[in-house]
């Protein structure tokens, strides 16, 4: 069998500096890094704000049109099938709007 020809390359002589830097958050140190972002770090576990638990519900591979979810507010606990959301408000599938504001905590009913 014939030899292939050899593929050109250069050398390298030279520091390359394109690599990403990583940081970890479950350290205190780098909890600075990530302020910006719209998670909360408590202990090494991430707790999310309302909006992020919302925006990861209509995200979901399993919402399609509706999703049946538990509200939390100050005054009651719900069960709720919702299907849309405005920028300051749910939207059930009952027609009602329930204020963003006053939710304490929203996750998938199952």
């Amino acid at each position: 069998m014939k030899d292939l020809p050899k593929t050109y390359h250069n050398k390298i002589d030279r520091d390359i500096t394109n690599n990403k830097k990583v940081f970890s958050s479950l350290h205190e140190k780098f909890q600075e890094v990530y302020k910006d972002t719209k998670e909360k770090i408590v202990g090494n576990k991430k707790s999310y704000t309302i909006e992020q638990k919302i925006y990861n519900i209509f995200n979901s591979p399993n919402y399609i049109y509706k999703m049946d979810v538990i509200i939390v507010t100050d005054e009651e606990k719900i069960e709720k099938r919702i299907v849309g959301k405005t920028k300051t408000n749910l939207i059930t599938f009952d027609g009602e709007y329930i204020p963003i504001d006053k939710i304490r905590d929203i996750y998938i009913a199952r």
